[in-house]
């Protein structure tokens, strides 16, 4: 999160024969239709890209105002990165860089092993990463609840 815009990332294996954004964006697209928004593709630093307006559904969001998205994908060998960039960021070309560099240098290993096509790989923060958001956890409140810990679950019985 940056401001009022965040970006989302999420890997997936992809087969060795060829990548799977030239697949997954067209369902995207269909994704968004069904859900009344619309979409239109661009070339974006990345290459095709999907710009999407989406009004938001379900009751609590009553009034708000259709949401801004931009779905870029890069595919790599045997895996395929997804970025979402939400918020003003999506489509405002001087909020858009600081997400346009993360997705840059997100480093994608693989692994050897064999995954199914469009399963989602693990996402792990780097080592220097991780330690300085677990010192700014120690600083916190200890009431607080830990994002890297289970919080509290409801059991619901009917």
């Amino acid at each position: 999160m940056h401001g009022d815009s965040g970006l989302q990332l999420q890997p997936f294996a992809a087969p060795r024969s060829a990548g799977l954004w030239h697949e997954v964006m067209p369902e995207i697209a269909e994704e968004v239709a069904k859900a009344g928004g619309q979409s239109s593709e661009r070339d974006g630093p990345f290459g095709p890209e999907l710009v999407a307006t989406v009004v938001p559904q379900g009751a609590e969001f009553h009034d708000a105002p259709p949401q801004q998205l931009r779905f870029m994908g890069a595919d790599g060998p045997r895996w395929f990165l997804r970025g979402l960039i939400s918020g003003p960021a999506a489509t405002d070309p001087q909020l858009a860089p600081p997400f346009e560099e993360i997705f840059a240098d997100v480093v994608v290993v693989r692994g050897d092993h064999a995954e199914p096509p469009r399963k989602p790989l693990e996402i792990r923060l780097p080592d220097e990463a991780r330690e300085v958001l677990e010192s700014q956890l120690a600083d916190q409140d200890p009431n607080l609840l830990n994002p890297f810990e289970r919080g509290p679950e409801i059991t619901e019985t009917r």
